[in-house]
């Protein structure tokens, strides 16, 4: 008997750290054109949903468009999120800039939803675009004026940049190098990381200086299948009743 129930807390818990580990795992799509790519991971902590855009080219950034400035997706629903931060991912820098205490560089990004931006209705960039405004924008000081989202200052520039080659209007210019980390709260109930699709990653500060579309090529995996509540619930007493039957013959 003792095997028996031994073996049912080992599976109880095997399940539930199943669905953690599921639930953890986080959604990234990339994308690639010419010397550009660029990578978007999504992740869920609580209700806040974690926002990684990365420059992931290894050439040199010499041209506004060869910066990363934004990231366009769908959310199912179209829910409206609340603007959390901006700070620098691990082991990125601003290249002729500063920051606000604690890497915060959310003055410069904007985030909207309700968007129509190749068929994607969520936005975060650090350029206007013609889309963002000043009250898009996430807390923080507006570290390169004017008023912001403007042009391509705090603009991503790509893991192999060197800060002294370029166009002179990049040269001298706050530039963040790499990546940056968002954080976006008011997840609705029931949200999964399966509602998020249709990546565009947009370079320059217009429309028509480049973008591409990122894909996932991971997601059968990423997105792992994790049994409901109702499920887990319903597989729960299926085991109890196995126990109790058990006892009964014994």
């Amino acid at each position: 008997m003792k095997r028996i129930i031994s073996g049912v807390v080992g599976l109880s818990f095997g399940i539930l750290t199943l669905a953690s580990s599921a639930a953890a795992s986080p959604l990234t799509f990339v994308g690639a054109s010419g010397s550009h790519s660029a990578s978007v991971s999504f992740d869920i902590s609580g209700t806040d949903l974690l926002v990684t855009l990365t420059n992931t080219s290894g050439a040199d950034t010499l041209e506004p468009t060869d910066l990363l400035t934004a990231v366009f997706f769908t959310i199912a629903g179209d829910p409206s999120l609340t603007r959390g931060s901006v700070v620098l991912a691990a082991g990125s820098t601003v290249e002729d800039g500063t920051t606000d205490p604690g890497n915060v560089v959310g003055g410069e990004f904007a985030y909207l939803s309700g968007l129509s931006v190749y068929g994607a209705n969520q936005g975060i960039s650090n350029s206007g675009l013609g889309i963002f405004g000043p009250g898009d924008v996430f807390a923080g000081t507006n570290l390169a004026g004017p008023a912001d989202p403007d042009g391509f200052q705090y603009g991503i520039a790509s893991a192999g940049d060197n800060a002294a080659t370029g166009n002179p209007s990049l040269v001298g210019t706050p530039l963040i190098k790499n990546s940056v980390l968002v954080t976006l709260g008011g997840l609705p109930v029931g949200f999964s990381l399966k509602d998020i699709g249709n990546v565009t990653f947009q370079y320059g500060t217009a429309l028509d200086e480049g973008h591409f579309r990122g894909g996932c090529e991971l997601c059968a995996t990423e997105i792992q299948a994790v049994p409901e509540p109702a499920t887990l619930t319903l597989l729960g007493s299926g085991i109890l009743m196995a126990v109790r039957r058990r006892r009964r013959r014994s």
